[in-house]
């Protein structure tokens, strides 16, 4: 529960930075929506959802004794029918938000590093930033969680957009009929096949392995997503 608390403002950040460069990217697209209806800010409040963001990783977390943790926040709404280039416009907004996660990573890496070169110059650093260090390397993994489920090509998820774009006519119509149920598989590919869960996220896991020889060195404390 303590990593938990401590992943959590993290957490909430990415799934918002994620949500708003959705709607920030439609509207650079052709489509107001998100701005219309107040959903274009940064502002948490306004992206939260009981059960998506709260409930869902929390009990994620607690089922998996704390190594999967995933959640989202309330949809950003758009409407494709505005974008100037409809399929250019469908990709685009859809892997803004992967490519915002992806960033985040980024950042939290070289923040993590950082606390750790400022700890050990002031000798250890205490206790507070020991907490610091620890939520920017939840963010590392949090947003590389983010990035590579969400390109996982299950409708509604965004990559599922994308394949839609691949597919031929036929095809690509039966294929996004499948979102009515999206969210069943999603359900089913974490409780029952967590094998293929994990073989879907072998980017992630890749680039966490990578993050951690780069962090580890750095520590000032424990790095609990270093043992996942």
């Amino acid at each position: 529960m303590q990593e938990f608390f401590i992943a959590l403002p993290v957490l909430l950040l990415s799934m918002v930075a994620h949500e708003y460069a959705h709607g920030y990217a439609a509207l650079k697209q052709g489509d107001p929506t998100a701005a219309l209806r107040g959903r274009l800010t940064l502002n948490p409040l306004r992206h939260i959802d009981p059960f998506l963001t709260v409930l869902m990783p929390l009990m994620l977390f607690l089922a998996s004794g704390g190594r999967v943790v995933f959640g989202g926040a309330k949809p950003v709404p758009v409407d494709p029918r505005n974008y100037r280039n409809y399929k250019r416009g469908d990709v685009i907004v859809s892997l803004a938000g992967i490519a915002v996660n992806l960033a985040l990573f980024v950042a939290c890496l070289v923040l993590s590093v950082a606390v750790g070169l400022l700890g050990k110059a002031v000798g250890g650093g205490g206790g507070a930033l020991q907490i610091v260090q620890r939520m920017f390397t939840w963010g590392v993994w949090l947003n590389l969680l983010l990035a590579f489920f969400n390109l996982i090509p299950v409708p509604p998820l965004d990559g599922s957009h994308v394949l839609y774009h691949v597919l031929p006519g036929r095809w690509a119509a039966r294929y996004r009929t499948l979102g009515r149920y999206g969210f069943l598989v999603l359900l089913l590919l974490v409780f029952a096949a967590p094998g293929v869960l994990y073989t879907l996220l072998t980017p992630a896991f890749a680039l966490q392995q990578i993050a951690c020889e780069v962090m580890v060195p750095h520590a000032i404390g424990p790095i609990p997503v270093c043992r996942l």
